[in-house]
């Protein structure tokens, strides 16, 4: 808030200080004796530097900022957390990488750098930016902008390989009723949805738990809302629309429904999406579920998608997934196998590309992490060789 009210002050500012510039050769020094001591003595309190840091109003800006409080700080409803990844490893086979290189043991380090800004007017609702920096170096690729590892790098829209500092999302949460509604840019427009899923590996791929297209992501516009009934059962939806307009012939969008049940030790959730390509609607089914055990969790996901503008025999995808992570010494240790992304149906058959990856994480302190992995994907087709990767993520939140 103190932000915004120092940018509605400035242009007062500035038209306050044009007058005094213009007129400051019309001052006649013999006439200043002319003053009565009061005035002077009110003169100078006004340049006083005590009496100016609690007297910030100019003329038409009155309320604007607030006296009383101002420190030059964040406000008190305002909170910003950072956290910094940093990984080192290689890759070895082709697998779907184009590089020089060809995957072939070069060691490679990366890195990504997030700031996540939050403000609350009203104590209900939340305003959100996350910014992003980062870079993907050579056939490593294991993080994108958020710090998170991808392996599929070649084609993640996150991926960049600069070091450009992003806005990865804007996005203002507040409640109407009962209803907890959402509009934001570059926002995911699942936001709000539950998926029944504890696995949360470093990976990129796995980590969806097979919610890979139903889980709408990625374009411009997104909006949703939320209820809870309170009893376990939450229900929501979203949708996302493309940059160039909203609910348009001209422009693909997005709209998907969620429902969930959620108890202490299990949880299962159906994610329903309809997605503009084009002229077709492609529909994808995504059922999720976990269930904890006293030391560890077990998760699984199967997702089945319809594709409208293809032929008859080639018109599903699927994808499905399995992980298991639990405590296991001071960390955790996880292990998953899944679709590399979705399988699309090509001449009747639904050819398999599958991922495996185990992990395990180790927290030094509060805020530092490290975080070993290895993972194999094989290769997309007969020419492409398996692709094997190891590398060891040290992650700082503060």
């Amino acid at each position: 808030m103190k932000l915004f009210q120092r940018l509605l002050v400035a242009p007062a500012a500035l038209g306050l200080i044009s007058p005094i510039a213009a007129n400051a050769t019309e001052v006649h020094l013999n006439e200043i004796s002319n003053y009565s001591d009061v005035e002077s003595i009110e003169l100078a309190n006004a340049f006083d530097s005590d009496q100016s840091n609690k007297s910030l109003l100019l003329a038409g800006g009155e309320g604007l900022a607030d006296t009383d409080s101002y420190d030059g700080g964040f406000s008190e409803t305002t909170t910003a957390s950072f956290s910094a990844d940093f990984a080192i490893g290689a890759v070895d086979g082709s697998g779907i990488e184009t590089t020089v290189t060809d995957g072939n043991e070069v060691l490679q380090a990366t890195y990504g750098f997030q700031i996540d800004l939050n403000t609350s007017f009203t104590g209900e609702d939340s305003l959100d930016i996350s910014l992003d920096a980062g870079n993907s170096n050579g056939t490593l690729a294991e993080f994108d902008t958020n710090g998170e590892a991808v392996t599929n790098a070649a084609t993640d829209p996150d991926t960049t390989a600069s070091d450009i500092l992003t806005v990865d999302g804007v996005s203002y949460t507040f409640p109407i009723g009962a209803v907890t509604a959402f509009v934001g840019d570059n926002t995911d427009g699942s936001m709000l949805f539950t998926t029944a899923c504890a696995y949360g590996g470093p990976s990129n791929t796995l980590d969806d738990c097979a919610n890979v297209s139903a889980g709408i992501t990625g374009g411009g516009l997104a909006i949703g809302a939320a209820y809870d009934f309170d009893n376990g059962f939450t229900t929501a939806v979203g949708a996302q629309f493309t940059e160039t307009g909203i609910a348009t012939d001209e422009n693909d969008d997005s709209y998907a429904l969620n429902v969930a049940y959620t108890a202490d030790s299990y949880g299962v959730s159906l994610t329903y999406a309809n997605i503009e390509d084009g002229n077709a609607n492609d529909t994808f089914t995504a059922v999720n579920g976990y269930y904890s055990f006293d030391k560890f969790s077990v998760s699984a996901g199967y997702e089945v998608g319809d594709l409208d503008d293809e032929p008859a025999v080639e018109d599903e995808t699927e994808a499905f997934f399995i992980g298991i992570n639990g405590e296991v010494g001071p960390g955790e240790l996880g292990a998953a196998i899944g679709t590399y992304g979705k399988m699309e149906e090509s001449g009747g058959l639904m050819p398999e590309r599958m991922m495996y990856e185990a992990y395990y994480s180790y927290a030094v302190n509060d805020g530092m992490t490290i975080t070993p992995l290895i993972y194999s994907v094989e290769g997309s087709t007969a020419v492409d060789s398996d692709e094997t990767g190891i590398m060891v993520k040290t992650s700082f939140s503060f």
